[in-house]
């Protein structure tokens, strides 16, 4: 290795810096909508920010709208209920001062209406439900030296085309481009 261009002790370090404050930003999602933390929600969508949850749910445009869907009393009344964002390690596309993560997001919530069990150890429980899976294609930027969302798009893993073009796009880009 030499000490010039993307080889560089600095540039590889930066890549990793990089790298942990994007994983950090996605995994900081679950949390904020699992607690309604609007705020957050607010500060790291751009001002102009896109969330797009395909043809069959409300998106939203702007940081300030994009928010406004955890302070809804129907996403307080799910929190109340025991929901849940499970996310899976995602998958990251750097390219200076862009990115493109592809993730998988579980919604669960708990089972009130299910058959109490016990679980040697760790208690009695009606369990969860898997409410919904879906794959994530978050687009970031980096403004001011700190990453935000300019996009997201969120469709449901339903057997559809869409959703798998989505991974395979996330993929392509990452490995062949």
């Amino acid at each position: 290795m030499n000490s010039s261009g993307h080889n560089s002790v600095e540039s590889r370090l930066r890549l990793i810096e990089d790298k942990l404050a994007i994983y950090e930003l996605i995994a900081s999602h679950p949390p904020s909508a699992d607690t309604g933390h609007s705020g957050y929600t607010r500060s790291v969508y751009n001002e102009d920010g896109v969330f797009d949850r395909g043809h069959t749910l409300e998106g939203a445009k702007g940081a300030m709208d994009i928010a406004a869907f955890i302070e809804r009393p129907e996403h307080k009344e799910a929190i109340a209920g025991g929901l849940a964002h499970c996310v899976g390690l995602p998958l990251i596309d750097l390219r200076g001062d862009v990115a493109i993560v592809t993730s998988y997001l579980q919604i669960v919530h708990l089972d009130s209406e299910g058959k109490p069990r016990n679980l040697p150890n760790h208690g009695i429980s009606t369990g969860y439900r898997i409410h919904r899976t879906v794959v994530n294609r978050w687009e970031l930027e980096r403004r001011d030296g700190r990453w935000k969302i300019a996009g997201r798009t969120l469709l449901p893993v339903d057997g559809s085309d869409a959703h798998q073009q989505l991974l395979l796009k996330g993929l392509d880009e990452l490995y062949f481009s």
